[in-house]
Parts: C-alpha cells; structure tokens; sequence
C-alpha cells in the first residue's frame, strides 16, 4: 500500500472514530441512518460488542442487529432481547470461549448453522463424551447454547463485513474502535480468521519476478571464531537479505533463496535452504548474537520455561543501535516469510513475545513465566506490611526497612542481569516507607516493558 493509501485509510479511521464517538454522546439517530451501510453496519457492531463486554450484563442489544438476525440466519431464526438476556445470564468468558472452541471443531457449521443448531440438541442428549471438552457447558439449557451460538454466529458476520473499515495494527488506547475489536478477538470463528488471513497474504503478496536469489554461504567461518556474530549463519543471511527481505519474502515462490555453501560444490533443490534456515534459527536462539539471551529462570534452572530465549535488553534511557534494529526487523520478516510458506521455525520463545506482536497486553504472570523470582522481594514486603498494618504497629515496619530494604535503591536488576535507574538518579535514592508503593509501580512497569521495544522492531 502506497504512503497516500495509507494516510487515507488512517484519515478515513480516524474520521469513522471520532464520528462513533459524537453520535454516541449525542444520540443524533438521523445522522447515523444518512451514514453510508457499511459504516452504519460497523456502528452496530461495535455497540453489539459493548453489549456483549458489558460485565453488568445491562447494555441491551441494537434493534438493527436484532432485526437483520432473519435476513441473515436464515430459516425464521428471528433473535430478540429477551433471547440475549436469557444466555447472557447463562454464560462468562469462559463458557463463551468453550461454545466457541465447540463451534470451530464441528465440521456441520460448515454446512450450515441449522445442521449445527440442530445437532447441538442430538448430541447433547446421547453423546455422553460431548461436554468433555466443553465442562462450562454441561450446566447450562440447551437452549440457552443454541440462542447462544445463533448469536455469536450473527456476531461474526457483522465483524466480516466492518474488518475492512479497521486497523488491527493500532495499539491499545489509539482507536476507539480498533479497541473494541481488539476485545472481541476471542469470539472470532476459525473460519472468519481463515478467511481474512488468506485475503491478507493475497492482497500482501509481491510480484518480485527477478531472478533467484543465490544466498552464499561460507559454513566454515560460521562455525570457527563463534565469537564473532558475523560469521554466523545468521549474520550472513540478514548482510545478503534485509535491504530486499520486505519485498522477497512475500513471493510466491515455495523456496526464498537457493543456499550455495561455499566449497562444498552442492545444488540446492531444497535441502540447503532447509538447512539454512535451521542453521538461522540456532543462531537465533544463541549467545552468538546481540539480540536474544536466555531468560532468568533457565540461567539459574528453576521453573518454568527453561529454554526460552527473550530479547536482550538494553538500557531504557538510550536508543537500542541501528544495526540491531535492523537485525531485528530481518527475524520479523523471517516469522512472515514462515508463515506465508508454512515453514517451521525452531525458534524458543515465550508467550510474552507473541503476545507482544500481537498487541495483546503482557501480564505480571508472563513475566513470572520466565524469571520466577522477579516479584518475589515487592511482592514479600508488601504483604509483611500488610500483616504488620493489622497489628497496628508502625515499629516493626520500620525495622522491615532497615533490616529488609536498607540496601535497595530505586534500580533494578534486569532479566540480563544488568542494573538500571528506574528514576533519575535513583541508585541514590533510598527506599523509605513513604516511597515503597511509588518504587513498586516503577519496578512493575519497567518490567512489563521491559522488551517492548525490541519486540516493536521485530
């Protein structure tokens, strides 16, 4: 997509954002309906998706999307409020993921979904095994399920046709909109997802027709000085790639590149660029580069996750160096070129960093998941002053400082070991009682974003 293109898809969001957001406060109904439909359509969907969020299980269902559930369902389903009141007092999060995931794994929903309406009543009935994967389920009318997949069904027609009208590459808190649909990917069936994937490749596809590329390289240097990170197999690839990898990668061809190992006088019909990009990948996940170290808790071999590898990490108050950005951008562009050719990667890597590229928000237990013991010191001392508050004894927190506490200052140790200032001049600040919640809520952010930058790059 050209840089025009793009400002006018952004011009065009912004606009359908901020024109929401006036109609919703002033409830100006004439307005809407001059609106163009595929516009009108979106606006129903977001409202049906606050509907659906709404933990107070208050906000009513759009009469607009009520009213299209016939046109659209087909065979007389005609669905109303008192149809949505009734599931959704029936169902949470969870169980709606469980009829979803039920909804995805029968193959009659292709068919149609009559045949899976009707087959959910057979089989709840003499299919002992049928909530065996679906436990939340096993407690609620069968009814209710039915009303409930009618509706979520309808619900994923609505959001194919208003996709287009959204950026999903924003991040949280920049579009209203995209937020809401961010909410709602859960809810999204394996079909749609499909669909809209295939659509994405095709449209993204190159028409690069130059000649193959003829990739060099020299195993004996990658596999002598391994200090040198670029001898390395990597290395080699990302100097012969990276200024061309955005277009290359995206041809249509099944093999990128022809790998030619020097001297070993081989012709590569797939075997080389397979071994190639396995070579690629160990160097990924190595000390050979600058840009991946393993995570905490398999350097000191406890918990979880043991042989994962996380960004490095660099220091929050300087810019990460071109080269590695770079570098990182090429591993990016490896994940999509894997993807569009249904290559596997060997890549080790922990659900903090695919939750990243995704958009979705890192979680403290993400962090845990790869460094146990990074809460373990605020999250003792917060709650040893809690027991001692109940106490009412100002004494004793104050020797939980001074015995705990007196050596630490507003720092903190990295997942590379590193420590770095989490204020100005704060391995000169002192944790005292008065600062102690302010010090944790630094010590919390720097460490769910502690690779976000990086992660940003790829």
């Amino acid at each position: 997509m050209s840089q025009s293109n793009c400002s006018t898809k952004s011009l065009r969001i912004a606009l359908i954002d901020l024109i929401f957001v006036l109609l919703t406060k002033q409830k100006i109904q004439k307005i809407e309906l001059k609106l163009p439909k595929q516009i009108q359509d979106l606006f129903i969907t977001i409202n049906v998706i606050i509907a659906l969020t709404d933990q107070t299980k208050q906000t009513l269902l759009p009469e607009d999307f009520l009213q299209q559930s016939n046109d659209i369902l087909g065979n007389n389903i005609q669905l109303n409020q008192d149809d949505f009141k009734k599931c959704n007092n029936d169902f949470n999060t969870i169980s709606d993921q469980d009829l979803i995931n039920l909804m995805n794994n029968d193959q009659s929903l292709n068919d149609s979904l009559l045949k899976f309406i009707e087959n959910l009543s057979i089989e709840s009935q003499s299919n002992s095994t049928f909530y065996k994967n679906s436990i939340s389920l096993s407690n609620i009318p069968i009814d209710s399920i039915q009303i409930r997949a009618q509706f979520l069904y309808l619900l994923n027609k609505f959001i194919e046709k208003s996709l287009s009208l959204i950026d999903l590459s924003l991040s949280t808190g920049q579009n209203f909109l995209t937020d809401q649909f961010q909410k709602i990917k859960p809810y999204l069936l394996f079909s749609i997802k499909v669909q809209l994937f295939t659509e994405t490749l095709e449209k993204t596809q190159s028409r690069y027709d130059s000649d193959w590329n003829m990739i060099n390289f020299d195993i004996l240097k990658a596999s002598t000085n391994t200090n040198n990170s670029e001898n390395t197999m990597f290395y080699q690839a990302y100097q012969q790639l990276h200024t061309k990898a955005h277009i290359i990668f995206r041809r249509s061809n099944e093999q990128i590149w022809h790998a030619q190992y020097i001297g070993m006088h081989s012709t590569d019909h797939g075997g080389a660029y397979r071994d190639s990009l396995t070579r690629i990948c160990s160097d990924i996940c190595s000390l050979r580069l600058s840009l991946f170290i393993l995570c905490p808790n398999g350097r000191t071999n406890i918990g979880l996750n043991r042989d994962c590898w996380i960004p490095n990490v660099f220091s929050p108050n300087k810019s990460i160096p071109n080269k590695y950005k770079r570098q990182y951008r090429f591993i990016g562009q490896l994940f999509g070129m894997a993807i569009r050719k249904k290559h596997y990667l060997n890549i080790k890597f922990p659900i903090l960093l695919w939750k990243k590229l995704l958009n979705e928000l890192i979680t403290i237990e993400d962090i845990q998941a790869i460094d146990l013991q990074s809460f373990t010191i605020i999250n003792e001392t917060e709650k040893n002053i809690e027991q001692i508050k109940l106490t009412d004894n100002d004494n004793d927190i104050n020797s939980l400082f001074s015995s705990i506490m007196s050596e630490l200052r507003f720092d903190v140790v990295s997942s590379s070991g590193e420590t770095y200032e989490l204020i100005p001049n704060g391995s000169n600040i002192s944790i005292t009682i008065e600062n102690f919640k302010y010090y944790c809520s630094c010590y919390r952010q720097y460490r769910l974003n502690e690779f976000n930058r990086q992660i940003n790059y790829i």
